[in-house]
């Protein structure tokens, strides 16, 4: 199962649970009835639940007194839907009982019924706030219908009202489910407003605190403290104020703050959290103005949003920009490096289509006239525009539509590209000069998905990645794994591995699962997962290849932002090779023979992509 978006995932484990026995069963020396999920008391949001566990094939099992289906091997996987709060469920098989408990929270603000009161935790902005002058600031709360809802701001009032009805949407896992539709019209009572701020202040307020350092320093600019909005509501003849926790400062524009990035790839976003989307990385030293701030999250002058702890204050800098002027290059062994020399190291993006990659430079000016086009091994023309006063653009036009890894760095205030080379047949063997890198998903105390028994996903991804590895080696690959035992390893050392090592490609293995409203009973196949546009088309070809070979159900490839696919400097991709979630198909997951089948049949695989991509 593979980590979701942010490098969080679900973990089913082997939990012991509860047990209530009758007195026949009190003697009985082993319990054959196992639900390994969920674990007693557990709480989601989702509005149905399946339970992963197994009993011997002989004999029924029931859930609430209803019979279930089960495999021939006695394995269960049954959804069943769930009421608000808490639910019940009861498994009994021959004189053995469960009782697991499962509460449903929900997706809305409780609203309080009949009195004059704010729904809990509904006010927002909930995190102080940082905007430029003239820019909107909105306000919400939740609050009982026929409400009077307002709030005052410096020596401002503005009237909430009550916003229509908006559609619930899921979180970007009900891709994986086919269940990515809007929910319902949420029921809440939402009171909205917005304001402009700052437009005619005067920036002579004292400064306060950097958010980041928390120290204060003279090249610190002077921001407006227009303080925490309070808000106020009025219901049959009773009103309540209640002050927000978040506070509203306006920025000097004629002195942004200057931050650098100091992570080695600093995470860009769309907007201020995890829960936003991510865009190019930027790399260790990129500077760049701050045009405002929500809670730890930094609003960057080309769009993006950084969290805070990534970065330093530089005091008393100005907005970073450039020119650019000439272009270079130089090849090396298995790559060729772009240097672009610049007067600061400015934000970038890349974008890969086919037979090109692009690259945009942001609060650059170009007075390019010149750069070098010597015959290169993948490049065949550069191109370059302005796309805006502030933006220019480098398009790299290819010979072939595969790519094979890129890196971006500053040295000093250059921008350094690097685009690896396809990789050179040094042998007779079919893959002779490739390098592979398999990453066995999981291991040590994060032992991720569980079978019925509770065979762990850690164990299988092991067992499978090394039949790979040993396949590998007979066609003449470097084989390097990011784990060859039972050891925890995190994500960020898994990509360290990956970029350090440089493979020809990079496949991380895993077996599968579903968030809780999944059809676990139904649902199974194997899945590919891809992030950059340089292995999409090897997810795609292994994906058909296993699934024709093997005769495997498809469950989908996927583009999806995964800690295993996100690597640029080499096409990586994440394969789940079935779910063990599936009663039905973790009997062909823990089957050597099929193991073996499985591995060999990715190695195939492997062996005839790159075959494919050779001639083209």
């Amino acid at each position: 199962m593979f980590y979701l978006f942010n490098g969080v995932k679900p973990v089913l484990g082997l939990f012991l649970f509860s047990l209530i026995l009758t007195s026949q069963a009190a003697n009985a020396t082993e319990q054959s009835l196992k639900v390994v999920y969920p674990r007693t008391n557990h709480k989601t949001s989702a509005d149905r639940i399946f339970f992963i566990g197994t009993a011997p094939s002989t004999g029924q099992v029931f859930i609430n007194g209803k019979l279930i289906q089960r495999s021939s091997a006695g394995h269960f996987a049954p959804s069943l839907p769930l009421q608000i709060g808490e639910n019940n469920f009861t498994f009994r098989y021959q004189n053995q009982e469960l009782l697991i408990k499962v509460t449903r929270v929900g997706l809305q603000p409780e609203i309080p019924q009949g009195v004059a009161a704010f729904a809990p935790n509904s006010l927002t902005p909930a995190v102080d706030i940082a905007r430029l002058p003239g820019e909107t600031v909105c306000f919400s709360a939740v609050a009982p219908p026929s409400s009077n809802v307002s709030v005052k701001l410096g020596n401002q009032t503005v009237s909430l009202s009550p916003q229509p009805q908006t559609a619930l949407l899921p979180d970007n896992k009900a891709a994986l489910t086919g269940r990515n539709q809007p929910i319902t019209a949420s029921s809440s009572h939402t009171y909205s407003g917005c304001t402009t701020v700052g437009s005619n202040l005067s920036f002579k307020t004292p400064l306060y605190r950097n958010n980041i350092s928390n120290t204060v320093t003279p090249d610190t600019p002077t921001l407006i403290d227009l303080g925490k909005p309070e808000f106020q509501l009025t219901l049959n003849g009773k009103t309540i104020t209640t002050t927000g926790t978040g506070k509203i400062t306006v920025l000097p524009t004629n002195q942004l703050q200057v931050a650098e990035v100091t992570s080695d790839a600093g995470v860009a976003r769309t907007g201020p959290s995890t829960d936003f989307s991510r865009l190019t990385p930027l790399p260790k030293g990129t500077r760049v103005s701050i045009t405002g701030r929500d809670g730890d999250w930094l609003r960057l002058d080309y769009g993006a949003w950084i969290n805070g702890k990534e970065t330093r204050i530089i005091p008393g800098a100005v907005a970073p920009s450039t020119i650019i002027r000439s272009v270079g290059y130089r090849n090396l062994p298995g790559k060729t490096e772009i240097v672009f020399p610049l007067q600061a190291p400015v934000p970038v993006s890349v974008v890969q289509g086919d037979k090109s990659l692009v690259l945009t430079l942001y609060n650059t000016t170009a007075q390019t006239d010149t750069f070098r086009t010597d015959d290169n091994p993948i490049i065949s023309r550069l191109d370059w525009q302005q796309v805006n006063p502030n933006q220019v653009q480098y398009t790299f036009n290819l010979k072939k539509n595969q790519q094979w890894g890129y890196k971006l760095r500053y040295e000093g205030t250059s921008l350094i590209l690097t685009m690896r080379h396809p990789p050179i047949k040094n042998g007779r063997k079919p893959l002779s000069g490739v390098k592979v890198l398999l990453d066995p998903g999981h291991g040590g105390a994060e032992s991720g998905a569980s079978g019925p028994e509770g065979t762990l996903e850690k164990d299988v991804n092991l067992v499978i990645s090394r039949l790979i590895r040993d396949d590998l080696i007979k066609r003449g690959a470097t084989v390097v794994m990011t784990r060859d035992s039972d050891v925890e390893l995190s994500l960020v050392d898994r990509q360290k591995i990956i970029d350090n090592s440089e493979p020809t490609i990079a496949l991380s293995i895993h077996h599968n699962s579903l968030p809780d409203n999944g059809d676990a009973e139904n649902i199974k196949g194997f899945g590919t997962f891809w992030y950059n546009t340089q292995a999409h088309d090897l997810a795609l070809f292994l994906h058909n290849y296993v699934v024709k070979k093997l005769n495997r159900p498809s469950y989908g490839v996927f583009w999806n932002n995964l800690a295993l696919t996100r690597p640029a400097s080499s096409p990586s991709v994440l394969l789940e090779l079935g779910f063990m979630s599936n009663p039905n198909e973790i009997q062909l997951i823990v089957d050597p023979s099929d193991q073996k089948k499985m591995a060999q049949t990715i190695t195939d695989g492997i062996v005839e992509w790159f075959n494919k991509t050779r001639k083209y």
